[in-house]
């Protein structure tokens, strides 16, 4: 995919769209020093990346406040924080991630794009609970410890929207046997065996 078949597909402006292009040259630029995604896929950032993280702020329900956790090379938190600047601009965004040198890569791609957003470089378990309306995570951990995670950092009625592969299904399946919560399962734009999981009502037990 091309920047400009992103943008025919998601409806961007020509500003989200130059904001993504140097968020891409940048993610080329460091990729090989600290290895913010996997060498294969930088061909395909535009749909294996961008694509992929847009799809989230998508389903997303209302709510000002927006944390990503375990946000590595910026997916979906960064992506979010661009795209939000045009669609909702009362959205905040805040990435946890606890690798200094890939927070310290995600502050330059606020800065450098011009994008408001905050960047926390912790353990997710240690940050102060964020009281987020909305907390997201990509390719960081089982559908159970998200869940753990999530009941840290979200509101009680705030929602969590995982992006999960094939195996979701028994990562649902095991997460019920230690947690309560309601899912809905949205199939990927990138990926037909793929889901965002759209989850809420979360409770132990």
């Amino acid at each position: 995919m091309t920047a400009t078949a992103f943008a025919a597909q998601t409806n961007v402006s020509r500003e989200t769209l130059d904001r993504l292009t140097i968020y891409a040259e940048l993610l080329r630029k460091w990729n090989p020093k600290i290895n913010l995604v996997a060498k294969s896929t930088l061909p395909e950032v535009w749909s294996r990346h961008f694509l992929d993280s847009a799809q989230v702020l998508e389903i997303a329900g209302q709510g000002r406040r927006w944390v990503d956790i375990g946000t590595g090379g910026g997916f979906p938190g960064v992506v979010v924080a661009i795209l939000a600047m045009e669609v909702r601009p009362d959205l905040t965004v805040t990435c946890i991630e606890s690798d200094g040198r890939k927070a310290a890569f995600l502050r330059t791609v606020l800065r450098e794009t011009g994008v408001d957003g905050s960047v926390i470089a912790s353990r997710i378990e240690e940050v102060e609970p964020q009281g987020a309306d909305i907390l997201s995570a990509r390719a960081l951990a089982p559908l159970d410890v998200l869940l753990s995670y999530a009941s840290r950092h979200l509101k009680p009625d705030g929602e969590a929207l995982f992006l999960k592969g094939a195996d979701h299904e028994k990562e649902l399946s095991e997460a019920l046997e230690t947690w309560s919560f309601r899912a809905d399962k949205i199939v990927s734009k990138t990926n037909p065996e793929a889901v965002v999981l759209k989850i809420g009502g979360i409770e132990r037990g």
